[in-house]
């Protein structure tokens, strides 16, 4: 599939002014200024990743829009030119390839999430290309290719970055907790945040007292809880996969699983759909977050931009609260945008160079990146539900309902400790 953002008003009377020029009203070069900016990429739209995928699709056109609207890109119209990867990251390499020797992108940013941005950074080393990654965790380690930016904030150390809010929360409570039990899914985004939360273990001297993965098509994990249980762990650390936290936190329940701090991973929680099916069960449970509804993250120009995603996500499919992936995505196009005009040309490694320089003030705040494309500073947050009555969706649109809990700077209301999954 391949889209073309619409021309803007500023861009189209620039193209009649070019018409003009054809009777000698105006000169000749402002004709060369709508040769479209061509912006390539992959995204999963069916498959595993897509409810991700989607989200970030329409967040890169509400950004490509907004630009053609107030002129375009360096005075030229944006076009993006994307294929559906299907989930697969066997099909990113042959789409890179036809986006940069067939279509002849001038950008490139990645497909949605670490298994999919990996096989294309090779292609992007190869024809010196910068590339903007979307929400992975740490895939350009293998590579460090100077021209790789990722957007998720999960800074220099991500497999540290990804629990730390969990454990620097638990170890400022009183009594500190002494016992620590790991449990995630048997994949490997689970795997990197498992690695880091022993590293965690190990600094606050921790005792791990289970430790271990299970099969992402597992159902019934009321086994796996009891067995948790049964060790009688202080903290709970759990990394799970879309595909299988549901089933986690409603085995919590069945089984009646009480430790004092539970969660932390539970990857796919931030989407409505999962917020709604669960409802109340969600109490007391703590999770990273990138973005919530809280006072202390607000401004107008995130409030704008969600407006906007809202009121177009029922008609396009996706997530209808888009508090995960879509505000990092867009903030990503606006470092793209933003290094561009800075260097006035596409040249690739003076884009890479200004992005490496410069701090860029986005829609979350004042992003700049390290050596390795990662964020300079980490800024994952650790939210607890609190209050959470019914199944609900416009309850999560408030504040209250997803509380910060860290980093400080965010936090924006009290942690309730130890874990009590109940209603005010």
């Amino acid at each position: 599939m391949v889209s073309i953002v619409t021309v803007g008003s500023r861009a189209l009377k620039r193209l009649l002014q070019c018409a003009a020029a054809i009777v000698g009203l105006f000169v000749g070069s402002q004709c060369l200024a709508a040769e479209p900016i061509k912006i390539g990429f992959s995204m999963p739209l069916t498959g595993g990743l897509a409810s991700g995928g989607k989200a970030a699709l329409l967040s890169i056109q509400i950004w490509a829009e907004g630009v053609n609207e107030k002129g375009g890109l360096l005075g030229r119209p944006v076009k993006l030119v994307y294929y559906d990867d299907q989930s697969s990251p066997a099909a990113v390499p042959g789409i890179y390839t036809k986006l940069i020797e067939i279509d002849g992108v001038d950008l490139l940013v990645s497909s949605y999430g670490t298994a999919l941005q990996v096989p294309a950074i090779p292609l992007a080393m190869r024809n010196k290309r910068v590339m903007m990654g979307m929400v992975g965790v740490a895939s350009n380690k293998q590579f460090n290719y100077p021209g790789f930016f990722q957007i998720s904030p999960a800074g220099p150390e991500p497999h540290l970055e990804f629990s730390r809010g969990f454990f620097e929360t638990a170890m400022a409570q009183t009594p500190k907790p002494t016992t620590l039990a790991l449990v995630g899914t048997d994949v490997e985004l689970s795997k990197v945040a498992l690695d880091g939360a022993r590293e965690w273990a190990k600094r606050h001297n921790l005792k791990i007292v289970y430790d271990k993965t299970y099969p992402p098509n597992v159902v019934d994990l009321s086994p796996v809880i009891q067995a948790i249980q049964a060790t009688k762990p202080d903290l709970v650390y759990v990394a799970s996969f879309p595909t299988d936290t549901g089933n986690f936190i409603r085995a919590v329940h069945e089984v009646g699983f009480r430790p004092k701090m539970l969660g932390g991973g539970l990857t796919g929680l931030q989407y409505a759909a999962l917020k709604t099916q669960l409802g109340d069960m969600l109490n007391g449970l703590v999770n990273y977050e990138f973005y919530a509804p809280e006072p202390t993250m607000e401004s107008p120009s995130i409030k704008a931009f969600l407006a906007e995603y809202q009121k177009r996500a029922a008609k396009e499919g996706v997530d209808p609260l888009g508090f995960y992936i879509p505000p990092v995505v867009f903030a990503a196009m606006q470092v793209l945008q933003k290094a561009v005009e800075n260097v006035g040309s596409l040249d690739q490694m003076a884009i890479a160079a200004d992005i490496h320089a410069k701090e860029f003030d986005t829609i979350v705040g004042k992003i700049s990146f390290g050596p390795g494309g990662e964020w300079t500073k980490g800024r994952y947050l650790l939210t607890q539900y609190q209050n959470v009555k019914g199944n609900d969706l416009d309850q999560f649109r408030s504040s209250g309902k997803n509380v910060i809990v860290y980093p400080p700077q965010f936090k924006s209301g009290e942690f309730v400790y130890p874990y009590a999954p109940t209603v005010k």
